[in-house]
């Protein structure tokens, strides 16, 4: 999945097992992988699903092919939801990465079969998220003490 500046795209096995073992690939930016990086490295390489064309990607800046943080999917869908996450590494941020590439899945996410709400949680302290995945078309719909909701009802297929 490309964008006007970033390519999503899958991870590899190599990819996992260097996050996990904590070996530096020359196309990470410097601070990557980060805290969450890690966690979702490791979810990746346990869960088949998060491997598919529905599953977690990396994010690299097409400019140079740097790694500069990761996106994906919790396939499968529950009830026709479906989940996202992301994270860019701080030295890449406030440059509208994580909006471009939260745009991208958000659209690709209302295609994948059997979805109608693509939807999202962040923790109350990182406002800066909130505001991605608003500018991405999701509605703040609940929240608690520690975490905001926000969803996107998918649109219907056009009739043809």
């Amino acid at each position: 999945m490309r964008t006007a500046r970033l390519l999503l795209r899958p991870w590899t096995d190599g990819e996992l097992t260097a996050v996990l073992d904590g070996t530096r690939q020359p196309h990470w930016a410097a601070d990557f992988p980060a805290d969450g990086d890690r966690v979702i490295a490791g979810f990746t390489a346990q869960n088949p699903d998060a491997r598919g064309v529905y599953g977690q990607r990396q994010i690299l800046e097409r400019d140079g092919g740097a790694v500069v943080g990761a996106i994906g999917l919790f396939w499968p869908p529950r009830d026709g939801a479906l989940e996202f996450g992301y994270g860019i590494v701080p030295s890449r941020r406030g440059r509208g990465y994580a909006t471009e590439a939260a745009r991208a899945m958000v659209a690709f996410a209302c295609t994948a079969p059997g979805v109608h709400t693509v939807c999202a949680d962040v923790e109350l302290s990182n406002p800066a998220s909130g505001r991605v995945l608003e500018k991405a078309g999701l509605v703040r719909w609940s929240s608690d003490d520690r975490l905001a909701r926000y969803r996107l009802t998918a649109p219907e297929p056009a009739a043809g």
